[in-house]
Parts: C-alpha cells; structure tokens; sequence
C-alpha cells in the first residue's frame, strides 16, 4: 500500500546548493516529486544564518521507518554530522512531518511532526502543495491550518532558486 509523504527541507549552511542537492537525492531515492516554492526565513530558536525552507512530496511503498532511515542517510551525504542536533546551524534537515494518515508518536518516527502548525516555514509551503490534505490529528486541512496561522509572527519571503 503506498503512502503520501511530505518532508520538509531546510538549511542554512550553503543553503542554496544543499535544498538543490535535497532535491537530487529525494529524486533518487523516491522518484517523482511534488516540490514548494524555496522560502527564506530567520533561524528559529537560535541566533543563526537565515534558513531556506521548501516541502518535498512523494508516493511511496516504503515502510515509513524506511523512510526516516533514508532522511537521515540522507542528511549524511549532504554532510550533517551526528551532533547537529537541536536548535542549531545546519547543511541539511530533513523531517518527515507526515506519512499519510498515519499517527504514532515512537521518537525514531514522531508523524506528524508537533511542529506543522508551528512554523510558517512547514505550514505554508505544505498548504501550497497539499492544501486538501487533513492533519490526521485534528482532521483539518492544510489550506484551512494555514488560513488561521497568525503569517505575520514569522515572516518569510520567497527565494527564487531553481530545483
């Protein structure tokens, strides 16, 4: 049975070519994706260079623990190290914030991620790409998240990179 499955994509250590190259080897790994428009945004929870941000979707019929195992080699091939962890600068991030309807809360996995209606820089580029889609959780959509997210708290502009 496949899934949908979003990924939210950030950095802000050679920003520009690390979401080109999240772009490449999500490619590789899952095939044909659905990609957001590239949003800068200031560092959230540190003092840090601005992050670029995007949501990366894809079909798949991997287990979504098989998913999480690839996003963290992944990271690794873009040159994240183990102990990036937390509120800190970074090559590459990638968070699988949601794997279909599915809900579980083992911390290997977390879906969906706590923070998709937290920060702009998740919520408005998943409600560009899936804005019907329901949070499994509190079965609103995208679009509807999105609406009611105070914009102005957390401002983002678009970055006009090609992917």
């Amino acid at each position: 049975m496949s899934a949908q499955v979003f990924v939210s994509v950030g950095s802000n250590i050679n920003a520009a070519v690390n979401v080109r190259l999240a772009a490449m080897l999500l490619q590789r790994e899952f095939g044909d994706l659905q990609l957001s428009t590239v949003y800068r945004s200031a560092s959230a929870g540190f003092s840090g260079d601005d992050f670029l941000n995007l949501i990366i979707g894809f079909t798949t019929e991997r287990s979504p623990h098989d998913c999480a195992a690839v996003m963290t080699k992944l990271e690794h091939e873009a040159g994240r190290s183990e102990d990036q962890h937390g509120f800190v600068s970074r090559p590459l991030d990638l968070d699988m914030v949601l794997y279909g309807d599915l809900v579980d809360t083992d911390p290997a996995l977390r879906v969906p991620r706590d923070d998709i209606d937290k920060y702009a820089f998740v919520l408005g580029p998943l409600a560009e790409i899936a804005p019907g889609f329901r949070h499994p959780l509190n079965g609103k959509t995208m679009a509807e998240l999105w609406t009611a997210f105070d914009q102005s708290a957390s401002p983002m502009t678009v970055e006009p990179i090609k992917l």
